[in-house]
């Protein structure tokens, strides 16, 4: 039973090889376990790491917490969607090309094949 979806996609972002996280609620559960089917979730995608991080979707607070505490390790940068600004802003950055408050417009992502 997935209480909470986590699909990670290549991406690019003005040339740079990113990963885009869609994420999404799955079955009704409380948090307690939703962040436990998260935890499970991003375990199956330890390889992945990089320049750039992307994540989509809704999360609850808890949930955000434990993405963030996965991918921030193993990204030099994660950037988060925000729907009023129809753009990724940059949350959590090691140096390198981005700074936190950076903001990617969602029209320069495109998910490769």
């Amino acid at each position: 039973m997935a209480y909470y979806n986590i699909s990670p996609t290549p991406a690019i972002v003005a040339g740079t090889p990113a990963t885009l996280f869609r994420v999404g609620f799955g079955e009704p559960a409380q948090n307690d376990k939703i962040v436990q089917a998260a935890e499970d979730r991003l375990a199956e995608f330890a390889e992945l790491g990089g320049e750039l991080a992307l994540i989509n979707g809704p999360a609850s607070l808890p949930v955000a917490v434990v993405l963030a505490h996965h991918i921030v390790h193993r990204f030099a940068a994660v950037g988060v969607f925000d729907p009023k600004m129809a753009a990724y802003v940059v949350a959590a950055a090691h140096g390198g090309r981005y700074s936190v408050g950076d903001v990617i417009p969602a029209e320069t992502v495109t998910e490769a094949a």
